[in-house]
């Protein structure tokens, strides 16, 4: 389940970045107020002369808020923990051949391919 939310958050939080940048780049800079009195056809626009850029900014607000709070669940989502990966070499039963001056362990045949081998 936490994998799912995590992905959703994800999915939302890029999104929301997406949106940020594009209303962002669709802003006027303070510069284009002086360039929009000579005639630049700003109060034709749909929102009028001025509402353009308050819904713009109100917005951007918003979506800064959400991107905000996705930040925030993203990062309680991955810091919960999780069980440590196993070693693989916990599991192996790993065992030496016997030395050559030794005896070879009980259960070991005699006839075993490790006390065949020159050294």
């Amino acid at each position: 389940m936490s994998n799912y939310l995590f992905s959703i958050v994800l999915t939302v939080h890029v999104l929301v970045g997406l949106g940020i940048i594009a209303l962002v780049l669709m802003q006027h800079g303070k510069g284009a107020d002086a360039g929009a009195a000579f005639g630049s056809g700003a109060s034709g626009s749909v929102f009028g002369a001025s509402g353009s850029a308050n819904f713009l900014s109100r917005t951007t607000g918003m979506l800064a808020a959400v991107f905000f709070l996705t930040s925030l669940g993203l990062s309680y989502l991955s810091s919960g923990t999780t069980a440590k990966p196993a070693s693989i070499m916990q599991d192996a039963a790993v065992t030496a051949p016997a030395p050559a001056g030794e005896a070879a362990p009980a259960g070991a045949a005699d006839d075993s391919k490790a006390q065949s081998i020159p050294k």
